[in-house]
């Protein structure tokens, strides 16, 4: 069997530490991953920060993203915010959207990522439509009945690992949503609560460093390609990725994924 430097049994072939946390860092190069990851943070949050200038405005169930990667977010173009959305059309850059991605699970330091968008603001052609699958065109009509604002990312960051990384805005818009992204929170939530016995042999995958004195072990984040753990100690956590043998292309393949996984 493999050894670490410290003398510790390898562990498995798939199985990855995971960095602590975003940081303030410099940002380097992306993947085509970190495109992807993108697009899963703001498909699947339920609310985005927007800056104009020194205004900021919390906005609640109020944007959606076309398949090119554009954002529309509704805004009242009578309210302050709107009038500044109406002063920044065109302008390049002009206005800033900041995501926060949090473990959909009950943990301590849930925060997984953060991204940040620099966009051009123009108003919503419904022309747009054309372009669009139905699920994008129900998000659409799920948002509030005001003025739709389309905004042209010209910089995307996200922030995840040891430092922020510029994303490719070609791979930004050719990227697609994970497709476990929109259902991750009720697939961890179903496996926490009913699949005690498969977290076990899970958890037996990590290294026994990582989760020697840990009190539980719960999983934080899955997608297509795997399935992140976390040993929570009393004095912090670490997190280690299980990678499966091959993407999942649909919820359905999870269980089977799982169970190649563990076997």
């Amino acid at each position: 069997m493999a050894l670490h430097p410290a003398g510790r049994p390898a562990p498995p072939a798939g199985v990855v530490p995971v960095a602590a946390g975003p940081s303030a860092g410099g940002t380097g190069t992306s993947t085509p991953r970190d495109a992807v990851a993108a697009r899963c943070v703001l498909s699947a949050a339920s609310s985005l920060r927007l800056t104009l200038g020194d205004v900021t405005a919390d906005l609640l169930a109020a944007h959606a993203v076309l398949p090119d990667g554009t954002i529309v977010l509704a805004v009242d173009a009578m309210s302050r915010t709107g009038g500044l959305l109406v002063a920044a059309r065109g302008d390049s850059g002009a206005v800033r959207l900041d995501v926060t991605d949090l473990a959909p699970v009950a943990v301590r330091s849930r925060v997984r990522s953060r991204l940040r968008i620099l966009g051009t603001a123009r108003r919503f052609d419904p022309a747009a439509l054309d372009s669009c699958d139905p699920a994008t065109v129900m998000s659409l009509l799920g948002l509030p009945p005001v003025a739709l604002w389309a905004i042209a990312p010209d910089e995307v960051v996200l922030d995840r690992a040891a430092e922020p990384v510029a994303v490719d805005l070609g791979a930004y818009r050719a990227a697609r949503p994970d497709p476990i992204a929109a259902d991750e929170a009720a697939h961890l939530a179903h496996l926490t609560r009913c699949h005690s016995d498969v977290l076990d042999r899970l958890g037996a995958l990590v290294d026994p460093a990582v989760t020697a004195g840990s009190t539980r072990i719960v999983p934080v984040a899955l997608d297509a390609e795997g399935i992140v753990l976390r040993a929570e100690r009393p004095d912090g956590h670490a997190d280690t990725r299980l990678s499966f043998a091959r993407p999942v292309t649909a919820g359905s393949g999870l269980a089977g994924a799982l169970r190649t996984l563990i076997g």
